[in-house]
């Protein structure tokens, strides 16, 4: 990596390329190196050799599992791209890469259209205020209609996309791709794989469209350059640069998307798009400035991206590697770091050195001296970092805002089957938690059982095959179960006094607390419960607080009912006492852990379900009888939409428990021609019915 001087800033992009499975991202990544250079061959991901998917399972099954990261130079600019995932199990991954990226490219099949994985990573990206680009892919497809894609992405994402460049043709008698600002045809020679491109004339007979087309275009994006508006309504003639200024600026400030198409599989359009991810989307310079914490100012930092600040860079994701040990992905925001250098974890405190720095090119490797600002690298060498930790070089203390990964919805017991894989299993579980947050193990209180938890079956069945290749670990797996938990229904106060004699010592603690139930909607985005405080020190005093919170929180971890998380409670502390002798924090935990159980038992507890947006597209010849189905399921239906000419789409909200077996189901009331996607939508009370069968088939297992 050059020097920041001959390599500024404002020559970086950071990107991440996101769809719907099977939408085309991984072809458009490899074909993306390959005009970029950085690949002399192109892999297919039909054939298992595709650059970014590197993992064993990913080439067997055909689909992107992990995130990959590479870079490459495409005239002068520094692209580091990020392939995230399309399937929605594996939804952290594209939360954690959207969380640290500039800028995005929008894959859309031009068959399918804004598919409901679509969707959802396109909001995630909202969330984040990510400028885009949208690419229509397989444009030269039976059936592709580019038209009713970009109307499609009107509808559902957002109305401010404009093609700027449309295709010549349709389908297999795809001519080439017309760059409107240019007002020129581009064509690829599939004699050098799409490498020789040819610009030609447009050919007089669809000049009249291709009019139309600029004309929508150019009153799109007038809105966002002064003097491109005045040139424009003066009818003068508008340069080149001016265009793309403007489309720069409203793609970047304003919530523009600027639609591309192209062919990746065919070699057709990719290098317009990198052309467009040049022009467009955001240098780090360009982007809002990262915000963080300073502890004890309530006021939110700005972090400028100076390679001269202090250090500060973000951990995003931890992978294991069998050769170097543990990689921890980070993201520089301000600062330099240098190989061998201190760090200090501003989440936990640890100071740790960097061993080595690792560019990450999909799973290979080149050492790197040093990082800048609006770098994306790997370190080698740190224990204790974790996803989401804020690290700096010890001169500023502040934490950048975490990442927030979705519940674990579904469980399988899992045993090692012999006493050999008990260690290696323990490891393995340990190692792959570390990598993935959205993976979680427990072990059940009443059946000893140890139990992994995900974001779906998928999800589960890649994390015991790797146990298996990679950790060497025999396992026996149970049936998927879904993972409940709790919450309160009334509000209920509760006092509780601990007063005992323990090792010769008093011990004294008197609490109060007022639980009640808060609605979903009341809550932050990274909250499950609330906690504060309404005594006044003199009857709790201050450095008591910190410690009932935590106790308080705890005792939330384990409910009255299935010992389930309990999750949607306003705890507060409303009274208090204290004993200046014989008062300590381990009196005010205990006190606290007793009120709170106590308070739960008597605020009628009850279960909270994962319900999961279910989209189905289905012929319309079916549709009465999948609606029909959902709603013996206990699920809503939210939408009916026609998708295409061909296919309606039902979007409903259906407990997980009723969809196991759901694929077999759906196959047999569509004679096979429906498909369907399951996403995560949240927990809600199970109805009284539902909850005593749970009730009774957990402590039928207790028992």
């Amino acid at each position: 990596m050059s020097s920041d001087s001959d390599n500024p800033l404002h020559n970086i992009r950071n990107i991440g390329i996101m769809a719907h499975i099977d939408a085309g991202k991984t072809t458009t990544t490899e074909r993306i190196l390959f005009y970029a250079g950085f690949l002399h061959k192109m892999g297919e991901v039909h054939d298992g050799n595709a650059f970014t998917d590197w993992m064993e399972q990913e080439r067997e099954r055909g689909i992107t599992i992990t995130s990959a990261t590479v870079t490459c130079v495409w005239k002068d600019k520094r692209i580091n791209i990020i392939d995230t995932p399309g399937h929605v199990d594996f939804t952290a991954e594209v939360e954690r890469s959207l969380r640290i990226l500039d800028g995005a490219v929008g894959v859309f099949c031009a068959v399918g259209g804004v598919e409901p994985q679509s969707e959802t990573v396109w909001h995630q990206a909202d969330r984040y205020h990510i400028p885009r680009l949208a690419y229509i892919n397989k444009i030269d497809r039976i059936g592709a209609d580019y038209e009713r894609v970009v109307q499609m992405i009107h509808e559902r994402l957002n109305p401010n996309a404009v093609p700027v460049n449309i295709p010549l043709g349709k389908e297999e008698d795809l001519e080439g791709i017309v760059d409107l600002i240019s007002m020129k045809l581009w064509t690829f020679d599939p004699l050098t794989q799409g490498g020789v491109m040819h610009l030609e004339e447009i050919p007089e007979k669809h000049m009249a469209e291709v009019r139309e087309k600029r004309n929508a275009l150019l009153e799109a994006v007038a809105e966002y350059d002064d003097e491109l508006m005045m040139k424009y309504l003066e009818g003068e003639e508008l340069p080149e640069e001016l265009i793309r200024r403007a489309i720069r600026k409203g793609t970047i400030h304003h919530g523009f998307i600027p639609v591309l198409c192209g062919s990746s599989l065919k070699n057709k359009g990719v290098q317009l798009l990198l052309d467009a991810i040049c022009d467009y989307l955001p240098s780090p310079l360009e982007v809002q400035p990262c915000m963080g914490m300073i502890p004890g100012n309530p006021e939110k930092q700005c972090v400028a991206p100076d390679p001269k600040s202090p250090f500060v860079a973000l951990a995003f994701k931890v992978q294991i590697d069998k050769y170097v040990g543990k990689l921890v992905y980070v993201r520089v925001y301000a600062g330099t770091l240098k190989k061998g250098a201190m760090i200090v974890n501003q989440t936990n405190g640890k100071r740790e050195r960097v061993g080595r720095i690792l560019q990450m090119m999909s799973n290979r490797k080149n050492d790197l001296d040093e990082l800048h600002a609006g770098d994306i690298a790997a370190l080698v060498g740190t224990r204790f970092l974790v996803t989401g930790d804020t690290i700096t070089d010890g001169q500023t203390e502040i934490h950048l805002s975490n990442i927030n990964f979705p519940d674990a919805v579904i469980s399988i017991a899992i045993e090692p089957r012999t006493k050999a894989d008990q260690d290696n299993l323990a490891s393995a579980l340990e190692r792959l938690q570390e990598e993935d947050p959205t993976f979680k193990v427990h072990v059940d209180k009443d059946s000893g059982q140890t139990l992994i938890s995900g974001m779906g079956e998928l999800h589960l069945d890649i994390l015991v095959d790797r146990m298996r290749r990679e950790f060497n670990v025999s396992a026996n797996v149970g049936n998927p179960q879904v993972t409940y938990k709790e919450t309160i229904s009334k509000t209920v106060t509760a006092a509780e006094i601990f007063e005992r004699e323990m090792n010769g010592k008093g011990n004294f603690a008197k609490v109060a607390f007022r639980l009640s139930p808060i609605c979903l909607d009341d809550l932050e985005q990274d909250q499950k419960n609330r906690f504060s405080i309404a005594v006044t020190p003199d009857k709790v005093p201050q450095e008591y607080w910190k410690s009932i919170e935590e106790a308080a929180l705890n005792a939330l971890n384990d409910g009255p009912l299935i010992s389930g998380f309990v999750e949607r409670v306003h705890l507060e502390l409303i009274d208090g006492a204290f004993n200046p002798v014989d008062s300590n924090e381990l009196a005010f935990r205990i006190a606290t852990s007793l009120a709170i159980g106590k308070a739960l038992r008597e605020a009628d507890p009850v279960i909270m379900e994962p319900v999961m947006q279910l989209t189905v597209l289905s012929p319309e010849d079916f549709v009465g009888d999948i609606i029909s189905d959902i709603n013996s399921k206990r699920g809503r239906i939210e939408i009916l939409r026609q998708h295409n000419q061909y296919q309606q789409e039902i979007i409903a909200s259906v407990p997980l428990s009723e969809l196991f077996g759901y694929a077999t189901r759906v196959r047999s009331l569509s004679q096979g021609r429906a498909i369907y996607t399951l996403e995560f939508k949240q927990f809600e009370i199970t109805p009284p019915t539902v909850q005593s069968a749970v009730l009774r088939r957990i402590r039928g297992y207790a028992e």
